[in-house]
């Protein structure tokens, strides 16, 4: 039989060569226009950091020259002394803001003393060295001495790196780059100090008597400001106390710099404040100053604080952006040398201007320092001014030996910059992730404003806490640098031959992107998983009355789908049998739970799809995933270090191991119908690797289909990733992480309470809503309990299909709604111990998510106010009246969902759909032509609707790909009284309804089934998930028509998606007949008959026995379970409906009022004067509403904003780091000639 099969595929392929090759079958690959962009964006950010910090450093040294006692500019130094203060204090303001903020979101524990003193003792001295250095001595140095003063910062970071004691373990070479530093540095305090005295004792320059004394304050602050890197330089040291402290200040960062940031405010202030009166000066001269003087100081104030703070987030854009040369490295190093030829240009240019204008033939510098106060030059009036003082300093410094002094001068910046360019060589050397955590990029969490490029290129690590952990170790790789395993896991049911497309051409994408021999490479391997549900059917010989095993018609189209999607990636339809045998057999075997199908990708990974029977082990998606956790994480990763125990290796290594192996197994959970690139999955990887607490993160899903109802979800998916996941990803934790795209961190999913709870099956009313109706939600919701991060990354795209007809999507939302409530409720509950666990839960995000959830509630209350509105506006009746027929429908509408059945409950809702749908879009029209009419656009509902206008669009516009998703809005405005209202009514009252209510339908073979077998039930209509069913199904299509009628709801995981039966042990005499049958359907892909490995067997027995075993049906225990669902539904639908009925009666109760309470304003007109008789009035509750949405989508914005920079950031470093993958050759038929040639 098996020759007669080969032959019949030989023949075939002589007269089919034809291929079904998807259109997106290839990788999604970064345009050149894309590439293009991202080395312009990295060249615009380097030039932009460069004249930022040029502009920072500049109005720093002209700021300490106003200050300067010879300053001509501002006579008036406390005025510019006390700004110049004021410049070092706002970082460490900013950096009391920033760790303020951390705080209040995070959770942060306190230090210990030990921590606390030491990093505020150093803090201390820190800024005392900062504060004297630009307060007290660099005002009576030169402009070209102060930029080179600063580089000496890094003479004790270089000494450091010299007596480090990992040195020796490393290259010789690298000692020689700081010792040259020391050197260097040396060597210009040297000519610093000659350059001084040469000055002192040639010229005896009036003015510089303590010259030697402001020498040494420089110096020795230098050495001070040193200090503020200790914590990177002393990395290395093997101190067990060390050790410790590192460690405490790690667990208690945010405090310690919340506090030591305070100390460094209150030190600068009492060395500025002391320094007034020691110096002969009087503060309350500073009322004395003009305005004029005070603009110039404020400018140059205004200046270097923002250029610095934009400097620096630049800076962290760049090394986020995997740009760490190029776009931070090079412009930071060049800072120095571009301020010191400039004002060596403009010195020069302000001497070629005098000698142009003295007319004098042998005209020198010493001529013009001697006059250089009647040649102020040409420009703008502060300019000159301020050159004047710039130049007045040089001419001071340089004298009349104008070569020896100017080489000096030269000399000291060059050795100074060199010493600081060698001492930071390593930072050129450093080779840093995407999207590294800021954390691990920097030691310091803000910049210094005197040190704006020294200080941002030795606050860089020098070593990572993971490399600490390599070098005292001696050993073991670093945590990211473990090779990475993915497990992608789909579950699969009664998907289309389109679908099943989707999801393979997706595997066999991440196939051609990592290849199985790049794995080692690469870090990185992978594995497929299907675990398909309900796959077998058992048939009855009439004649001999033996049972046979065979698969449905769905698992059929499966083994088509792979076929046809195989030959689609291989080179040419020629070489497809010969790839096919070289990258191994593809086997099938049955398994205790169904069989098992492994197929071998074209690049080498493997496939493996799970066929289960439902009468060997438990159905559903939920259990599918309890499923493949405890195989994957349970047998496949743990199991063989308890083996490797017992052959009696060190127990400690082994939890070492298993401790990282955890760490480092992913689990990308997936639908059996969804399309995405190795990209998507990449994007979430690196949020999971850099983020060692993120548990899961999910991507941006979108929904595809065509029709009315996709177009509604198109928009609203957008606004709710847009806004909402942003704004809980910014503000604490993504409170669901879809289970159709999302990728969870093994060691989250193995925590505590997670995936054991995970697999405890409901037994309650309100378990089956939490538990089943929305498992993905629930699963989120035990990893944040635990204290996992949940996280949105906004680049990386999935597309899945969305419900296309309006009886689908509202039996969808009829179980995401409720699950999403039992969730949020639970999460509130238990709040108290979550923050305790979880440092991402903050009180105020808990206030937003009580907020968020009280605005849920009163959904259906706020709708009718709204429709009421639309009734008042268009038809100008009495508001109380206009309330009443607004809560009529829906009140009529709940009567009706307590009566009739779902269809018709479906069917009412859609027509009352249509008739809102009309009303909103009157009223919207209507308040437009009003703003027309009225002239003026100073109304509530004139305000709201373009608030929401304005906000829908520039949100759209920060996410361009998606703009073209606002020609949804009017759509999904006009239709919010169906979502919001209708829906929820509909969601509440079939609370009790707990089946699936997507993809009901049966198979053919199963229809089959039950029309020999059961006749007289089919005349009745057959129960399928609850609902009493007449199915009409062809190969490729869904449920094309239904009927049902009012009957007991039974729960999820004990419903079928066919006639309801208990379970039925499987005739262990049964032939299994479907491994032939696939085998036929395979075609040309050989698939060999294999056995399952004995040590794998008593697994799947133990965890069907445990977790997995087929529920059989107790009719007492189904009786109670309908009833207390049906007395859930009850309490939840009194208490719900009873809150919005309340709110609608209190705002009746005021309107009632009228007047008395309103809030009056004037009307404003269109062009801006109040009208003359136009007031307005607007009630408290009305007032609170719109004040209350408003506020949220505001927040939801600015996270929205900060988001789209993180994600923007995250896209530019793939796209600097994508690999190119070999570019498939186009499919070409083989010319005959040269076929048979």
């Amino acid at each position: 039989m098996k020759d007669t099969r080969k032959k019949r595929e030989e023949l075939r392929k002589t007269w089919d060569p034809f291929l079904l090759v998807p259109f997106t079958d290839q990788e999604e690959k970064t345009g050149k226009l894309f590439v293009f962009l991202y080395y312009v964006i990295i060249f615009i950010i380097g030039l932009l950091m460069l004249a930022f910090g040029f502009f920072s450093k500049s109005a720093l040294m002209m700021l300490i020259s106003v200050s300067s006692p010879d300053a001509t500019t501002i006579s008036n130094r406390p005025f510019s002394l006390l700004f110049l203060g004021c410049s070092l204090i706002v970082p460490n303001v900013l950096v009391f803001l920033k760790m303020l903020w951390k705080i209040t979101f995070t959770d942060s524990s306190l230090p210990s003393k030990e921590v606390l003193f030491l990093v505020c003792g150093i803090e201390l001295l820190v800024a005392f060295g900062t504060t004297v250095l630009t307060v007290v001595a660099m005002p009576h140095f030169d402009i070209i001495t102060n930029i080179m003063i600063l580089n000496s910062v890094c003479i004790l970071p270089a000494v450091t790196q010299v007596i480090n004691p990992t040195m020796d373990k490393m290259t010789k070479w690298l000692m020689l780059p700081p010792l040259l530093s020391i050197f260097l540095v040396l060597v210009g305090f040297v000519l610093f100090f000659v350059g001084y005295q040469m000055q002192r004792t040639t010229y005896g320059v009036v003015g510089n008597k303590d010259i030697y004394l402001y020498i040494g304050l420089a110096i020795g602050s230098t050495l001070l400001v040193s200090l503020n890197w200790w914590e990177n330089f002393t990395s290395m040291i093997k101190s067990k106390r060390l050790d410790r402290i590192r460690l405490d200040l790690e667990a208690s960062r945010n405090m310690t710099y919340l506090i030591s940031s305070v100390v460094r405010i209150v030190v600068t202030g009492i060395v500025v404040g002391a320094y007034v009166p020691l110096s002969g000066q009087s503060w309350s001269s500073i009322r004395n100053v003009s305005s004029d003087k005070i603009t110039i100081v404020l400018s140059l104030f205004a200046i270097q604080v923002i250029s610095s703070a934009l400097c620096h987030w630049f800076g962290v854009i760049a090394c986020k952006m995997h740009a760490f040369r190029r776009g931070f490295a090079l412009p930071m190093i060049f800072i120095t040398p571009a301020v010191f030829v400039a004002f060596l240009f403009m010195f020069g240019m302000r001497y070629k201007t005098a000698k142009d204008a003295s007319g004098v033939g042998n005209f020198s510098l010493t001529l013009y320092c001697r006059d250089f106060d009647s040649t102020l030059g040409n420009g703008v009036e502060v300019a000159k001014q301020l050159f004047r003082d710039v130049s007045h300093g040089l001419c001071n410094r340089v004298g009349g030996q104008n070569d020896v002094h100017m080489a000096l001068l030269v000399g000291e910046f060059v050795t100074m910059w060199l010493g600081l360019f060698l001492s930071t060589l390593y930072v050129w050397m450093m080779n840093t992730d995407r999207i590294e955590r800021t954390t691990q990029l920097y030691l310091k969490p803000m910049y210094e404003a005197a040190f704006i490029d020294q200080c941002s290129l030795l606050n860089i690590r020098f070593y990572s806490r993971e490399q600490e952990y390599r070098f005292k170790k001696n050993s073991e790789k670093k945590v990211d640098d473990e090779p990475l395993m993915i497990y992608l896991c789909a579950t699969m049911w009664h998907e289309t031959c389109d679908e099943m497309i989707k999801m393979f051409t997706s595997l066999f994408r991440l196939d051609q992107h990592r290849p199985k021999h790049r794995a080692k490479k690469d870090n990185f391997c992978f594995e497929s998983h299907i675990f398909f549900d309900d796959a077998f059917i058992e048939k009855v010989n009439k004649q001999t009355g033996k049972k046979k095993l065979y698969v449905n018609e769905f698992a059929e189209f499966l083994v088509e789908v792979f076929e046809e999607v195989y030959k689609g990636f291989c080179k040419d339809n020629s070489s497809f049998k010969d790839q096919n045998t070289q990258n191994g057999e593809h086997k099938i075997m049955p398994t205790p739970y169904g069989g098992r199908l492994c197929y071998v990708l074209p690049h080498g990974n493997c496939l493996y799809v799970h066929f289960k029977n439902k009468q060997r082990i438990r159905h559903k998606k939920r259990w599918s995933q309890v499923m493949y956790l405890y195989y994957l994480l349970g047998w496949k990763l743990t199991r063989k270090y308890f083996t490797s125990l017992e052959k009696g290796e060190s127990q400690k290594n082994l939890e070492r191991r298993l401790k990282k192996e955890k760490h480092n197994t992913y689990i990308l959970a997936l639908d059996g119908d969804v399309d995405f690139q190795p990209s998507s999955i990449m994007l979430l990887i690196d949020r999971l690797k850099k983020y060692p607490k993120v548990g899961a993160a999910c991507g941006r899903i979108h929904p595809t289909g065509f029709g009315p109802m996709v177009w509604y979800q198109k928009f609203e998916y957008a606004v709710c990733h847009w806004l909402q996941k942003t704004a809980e990803h910014v503000f604490g934790c993504v409170l669901c992480s879809p289970g159709c795209f999302s990728l969870f961190r093994g060691a989250a999913l193995m925590d505590d309470n997670v995936m054991k709870k995970y697999a405890t099956k409901a037994t309650e009313a309100a378990q089956y809503v939490q538990y089943d109706q929305g498992e993905d939600r629930w699963l989120c919701t035990l990893l944040l309990q635990q204290g996992w991060r949940v996280e949105y990354n906004a680049a990386s795209d999935a597309y899945t299909n969305a419900p296309q007809e309006f009886h689908e999507f509202y039996n969808q939302r009829r179980r995401w709604g409720p699950s999403t409530m039992f969730n949020i409720i639970d999460f509130l509950n238990t709040h108290k111990q979550t923050k305790k666990k979880n440092p991402s839960i903050s009180r105020l995000y808990i206030l937003y998510q009580v907020i968020y959830l009280i605005a849920s509630i009163l959904g259906p209350a706020i709708v009718c106010l709204m429709i009421s509105g639309c009734f008042s506006f268009i038809f100008n009746w009495d508001p109380n009246l206009c309330v009443f027929l607004a809560t009529l429908p829906p009140a009529l509408y709940i009567v009706v969902c307590y009566k009739v059945k779902t269809d018709i409950q479906i069917i009412i809702a859609a027509i009352l759909s249509t008739v809102y749908a009309f009303l909103m879009s009157a009223t919207v029209i209507a308040i437009i032509g009003e703003m027309v009419k009225q002239q003026t656009f100073m109304t509530p509902s004139g305000l709201f609707l373009i608030f929401l206008g304005i906000l829908f669009t520039v949100t759209a516009l920060l996410h361009p790909q998606e703009f073209h998703l606002v020609i949804y809005g009017f759509l999904y405005i006009i239709c919010i009284p169906s979502g919001y209202l209708l829906l929820n009514i509909y969601s509440v009252m079939n609370l009790n309804n707990v089946s699936w209510g997507t993809r009901e339908v049966a198979s053919k073979s199963q229809q089959q089934n039950k029309d020999t077998k059961n006749h007289n039930i089919l005349d009745k209509n057959c129960m399928c998930c609850g609902w009493d069913t007449k199915f009409r199904i062809n190969k490729y299509q869904k449920i094309t028509s239904s009927t049902e009628q009012q009957q007991p709801l039974l729960p999820q995981n004990e419903s079928q998606d066919e006639e309801v039966q208990p379970p039925v042990e499987i005739d262990a005499t049964a032939e299994e007949c479907w491994i032939h049958q696939l085998q036929e359907k395979s075609g040309e892909i050989e698939i060999v008959e294999d056995r399952l490995d004995d040590d794998e067997i008593p697994f799947w027995e133990g965890l069907i026995q445990e977790y997995l075993k087929p529920i059989k049906e107790d009719k007492a225990k189904q009786d109670q379970l309908t009833q207390e669902l049906g007395s859930l539904r009850n309490k939840v639908a009194f208490v719900y409906f009873f809150i919005n009925a309340l709110w609608l009666i209190s705002t009746c109760i005021i309107q009632s009022v009228g007047l008395y309470v309103s809030i009056k304003f004037k009307e404003l007109n269109a062009n801006g004067p109040l009208a003359e008789d136009g007031i307005m009035h607007l009630e408290p509750i009305g007032l609170l509403f719109i004040v209350t949405v408003a506020g949220l989508l505001i927040v939801q914005f600015l996270a929205m904003i900060y988001h789209r920079l993180s994600a923007l950031t995250h896209l530019m470093a793939y796209i600097g780091t994508e690999e190119e993958t070999k570019q498939k050759p186009k499919y070409e038929l083989l010319d005959p000639a040269s076929e048979f040639a």
